[in-house]
């Protein structure tokens, strides 16, 4: 055979010749609906949401517009609005002030405090909403860390532990729905687990923040609850961001002490993390859309750099292509009235 017979041969097919046009199926908004492969819904979304003491007032949060602090009374009011547009789940984080904290996070588990107060209102006046509780320390210590600290600057792992079962069975009293222990201590999943179902609360359910690293995303949140560490950081016992391995054994540790949802925090600069984590395991996987996320896509469409609706809802559609079957997100109000409308 001749070489240019050859090369008539292998020459590639022109456009009148080709098979497979993928571009068939985009042609009109309707094949694009039918063959889109991941769907945001509002069933995806949990509310996180600021808490503060005092009445009748919601304070704006500077680093993350349209986000508030609320006090209990205008709380119980937006957590109604959001139950209408369907938001089956709120996160609460409290706003503790500074004489009601000390070294050991002790107001933590007051079952008179500002969180098992929250957690009895919202469960009265909407019953039907699943109340998330945060099981760590540094909303309530003087120091700003998640745990327990030795004179030397060392964070104690089973001392914290001791503190956050005493906070989470105080909050299951209340009558949480779910804890979420996001501290990253050693061991604290199996304890928290072993003392609800001693207490008799065996339907609580826990989320753990089992691959939580230390980031700086997380920086307006910490406006939000004037909880920054006043010393050092929280390196020893948040995650490296370098490390992926290391998040596939934290999951697997906290799913064998009991956890029933595991959650990768960060999302977006951790989506291979959620990737990875949603295939090693069978249990639902959360994601969450911290603070700083949140901050970039206000700050850019406030200078008109971006369109926040589209690059909101591309950013959170993401996370659930990466594999999140849950999101904690701010947008989550706004992603409800969007999705309400059409």
């Amino acid at each position: 055979m001749s070489s240019e017979n050859l090369s008539s041969n292998n020459t590639a097919p022109t456009a009148t010749t080709l098979i497979h046009r993928p571009r068939r199926l985009r042609r009109t908004a309707t094949l694009r609906r039918m063959v889109q492969e991941t769907t945001l819904t509002v069933d995806d979304l949990i509310y996180p949401m600021f808490v503060m003491e005092g009445e009748e007032q919601k304070m704006e949060i500077t680093s993350m517009p349209g986000c508030y602090r609320y006090t209990l009374d205008l709380l119980l009011q937006e957590i109604a609005e959001v139950s209408r547009l369907g938001v089956g789940a709120v996160a609460l984080f409290p706003v503790i002030p500074e004489i009601k904290k000390d070294d050991t996070g002790s107001e933590s588990y007051n079952s008179e405090g500002l969180v098992q107060q929250a957690v009895k209102a919202i469960k009265q006046a909407v019953p039907n909403i699943l109340v998330i509780t945060d099981v760590a320390l540094d909303p309530f210590t003087t120091h700003g860390h998640d745990g327990i600290v030795d004179e030397n600057g060392v964070i104690l792992n089973d001392a914290t532990v001791e503190v956050l079962v005493k906070m989470a069975v105080s909050q299951a009293a209340a009558g949480a729905d779910m804890v979420a222990p996001s501290d990253m201590m050693d061991g604290r999943v199996g304890a928290i687990r072993k003392a609800l179902d001693a207490e008799g609360y065996i339907d609580v359910r826990i989320l753990a923040y089992s691959a939580k690293y230390a980031s700086a995303y997380y920086g307006p949140f910490r406006d939000a609850l004037d909880s920054a560490p006043k010393f050092g950081d929280k390196k020893t016992y948040q995650m490296d961001a370098a490390n992926a391995t290391e998040a596939i054994k934290e999951v697997a540790l906290d799913i064998a002490e009991g956890a029933d949802i595991v959650m990768v925090k960060p999302a977006l600069a951790y989506l291979d993390i959620i990737c990875q984590v949603k295939k090693k395991t069978l249990l639902p996987v959360a994601a969450y859309n911290v603070s700083g996320e949140y901050a970039m896509i206000k700050a850019a469409a406030q200078m008109g750099w971006i369109d926040e609706k589209k690059v909101m809802l591309e950013t959170l559609i993401s996370m659930k292509r990466a594999g999140a079957d849950l999101i904690l997100t701010y947008f989550a109000k706004e992603v409800a009235l969007i999705l309400a409308n059409s």
